[in-house]
């Protein structure tokens, strides 16, 4: 399987601060990649890296183009969606307004029916279509963040803790639905998520950050069998 997101020699930092030192990693078209760490660990800061909203050394190529040194709505545009942790939810904003926000960069007509793709994924955001955001649950507003990064259409789908503060059953509910997605639209994830075994058991590949730097990577189910991190991610 060929890599739609490829990174080499990144670095990123804010201001003085170095959080990033030179790590490389790939997401295969089509597959899923955990990125996992503790905090401080720059895990965020990789996302925020690919989408250009960090200042960055190296490379990161998007389905063989260089992207790095872009805009980030130039990015947007050429298909990567991020659904940031705590989830951006515009709280003063309807359902129905925050789904057309994700979707502005396409055509009108296209877009109806992608709502009701979203629908079909998350039934509840239908009826609670004209409800103000700041009104859902914890787990209504996950799933709008996500269906608003999915009406972009992207190619890459960078999910930032989809688990904080919600539920268990919930949070099983929202990886369910993100199986799904992931079969349907054959969208490419980089998933950071704390859950390590969740993470783990989702993900085709996974690597493992620490101060910045890339410690362990490969196939997830031979990450999952390593002492080390189920020492430090798994707890026991």
């Amino acid at each position: 399987m060929t890599a739609l997101l490829e990174a080499k020699g990144l670095h990123a930092a804010y201001g003085e601060t170095r959080v990033l030192h030179g790590i490389g990693f790939s997401v295969r078209e089509g597959g899923v990649t955990a990125l996992l760490g503790a905090n401080g660990a720059g895990k965020t800061t990789t996302l925020r890296a690919i989408c250009g909203t960090v200042r960055t050394q190296g490379e990161i190529a998007l389905g063989g183009r260089r992207i790095d040194g872009l805009q980030t709505e130039d990015i947007v545009r050429l298909g990567v969606a991020q659904v940031p942790e705590g989830r951006g939810t515009f709280m003063e904003l309807t359902v129905e307004e925050n789904m057309k926000l994700g979707a502005y960069t396409r055509p009108a007509r296209r877009v109806t029916e992608d709502f009701e793709h979203m629908f079909d994924y998350f039934p509840r955001l239908k009826e609670r279509f004209r409800q103000q955001a700041g009104t859902l649950s914890g787990g209504e507003q996950q799933m709008l963040a996500i269906a608003r990064a999915l009406l972009l259409r992207p190619k890459l789908l960078l999910l930032d803790e989809p688990s904080f503060g919600l539920a268990p059953l919930i949070v099983q509910e929202i990886f369910r639905i993100l199986r799904r997605i992931r079969e349907d639209a054959g969208v490419s994830i980089l998933l950071v998520e704390q859950n390590a075994t969740l993470a783990l058991d989702f993900a085709d590949d996974a690597f493992v950050l620490e101060t910045g730097r890339i410690v362990l990577s490969g196939p997830s189910g031979d990450i999952i069998k390593d002492e080390g991190v189920r020492r430090s991610y798994l707890g026991y």
